[in-house]
């Protein structure tokens, strides 16, 4: 199959990254084409080309949606564009993969969902921290009762990379960007609910730290979107917990984290060494208890297919080919989809129902956007 690739960023270098390397280490049921690059510009296109092999450039992602070779449409534009590009796509009888989040708005994610589901195209949607086995793991750990009563959770997404006053005002400081909730909290409560189940009920409060900045013309814009949010958040297990979600965290440069705590034991994981999980066994001999480090290995599937030895770790990019093998086989009819614009969907929903809790001071329900 052939792939339209929109963005040649951080994200889109990630995606050809994966592209390449689940070709090599799974046996995918269909092999992928890197045709064509497309960009804001022709000469931002030409440039990523050449460095990523692609045979094709456009400054016009719309060449994509018209060419009738192409079978898969990857976004990775700013979250504004997605909208507009994957309806065309869908429009266009091709398979949409995007990142998240997925639209600026839930009405909008649910009709890319919705027409989608449709034309009966395959939809993924960029959550690639699930994709790490040390989650599976921790999740068939909480499933099988190994941790007991889940009591409550503690999730967080945090970098720096707006922490600077003195940083410029980027296309995710626009309304249409969504705010440090939307662009890196959208992770946190996607492992919040991957690990937990649904959450029912959220109570949010959400902040701009940074209310001016300077845009790339020189003029000071009001910045009127979260830099942190917290949440209160109610499972439909009955545990409790909280999410942050902060993008002036200085120093952390990716903080993606979990504790959960139940009655018989307890979970704690950090993206930031995210071959590792820690677990207590509250069973354990009283002298002898303590977090044990249980380290990645082939154990753990797929890390197997990218190494042969435990404690040598799989990257970054290794997620996204881990994601792109699950898109393969939906796309197959193999499996179901692994996180697909409806889910993706369900996770914008959540974002609007804490931003509309720390707007009107409520704790909002949730159980319905399920």
């Amino acid at each position: 199959m052939k792939v339209g690739l929109i963005g040649s960023g951080f994200m889109g270098q990630a995606h050809v990254f994966g592209f390449a390397t689940a070709q090599r280490v799974f046996n995918m049921p269909i092999t992928f084409e890197m045709t064509t690059m497309a960009d804001a510009n022709l000469a931002m296109a030409e440039r990523a080309k050449e460095a990523f092999g692609f045979s094709k450039a456009t400054g016009d992602w719309r060449d994509l949606i018209n060419d009738p070779d192409i079978d898969i449409i990857d976004i990775t534009a700013p979250n504004a564009l997605h909208k507009e590009m994957a309806l065309a796509a869908i429009a266009a009888g091709k398979h949409v993969y995007c990142e998240k989040p997925l639209a600026v708005l839930a009405t909008d994610a649910l009709e890319m969902a919705k027409a989608a589901e449709a034309a009966g195209v395959k939809t993924q949607v960029g959550f690639n921290y699930l994709m790490n086995p040390m989650l599976s793991l921790a999740r068939e750990m909480i499933a099988s009762g190994k941790l007991g009563e889940i009591y409550s959770y503690r999730g967080v997404h945090a970098e720096d990379y707006m922490a600077d006053p003195n940083g410029p005002f980027t296309f995710r400081h626009d309304p249409a960007g969504g705010g440090a909730l939307a662009d890196i909290g959208s992770h946190a409560l996607a492992t919040a609910e991957y690990l937990l189940g649904p959450i029912v009920q959220v109570m949010g409060q959400s902040k701009t730290l940074i209310p001016r900045r300077r845009d790339r013309y020189g003029d000071m814009r009001d910045v009127t979107v979260d830099d942190v949010t917290h949440c209160f958040a109610e499972f439909s297990n009955g545990a409790t917990g909280s999410v942050e979600a902060n993008w002036c965290a200085t120093g952390r440069t990716m903080q993606h984290d979990f504790e959960v705590y139940g009655s018989k034991g307890s979970l704690y994981f950090s993206q930031e060494r995210f071959n590792e999980l820690y677990y207590f066994n509250g069973s354990d001999t009283a002298g002898l208890r303590g977090f044990r480090r249980i380290e990645a290995g082939p154990d753990h599937p797929p890390y197997g297919n990218f190494c042969v030895a435990p404690g040598h770790q799989i990257g970054f990019n290794d997620l996204k080919a881990i994601e792109i093998n699950g898109f393969a086989n939906a796309i197959a009819g193999n499996i179901s989809e692994p996180f697909n614009f409806r889910a993706g969907w369900r996770i914008q929903s959540l974002v609007e129902a804490i931003q509309k809790s720390s707007t009107e001071n409520i704790w909002v329900d949730t159980e319905v956007m399920a």
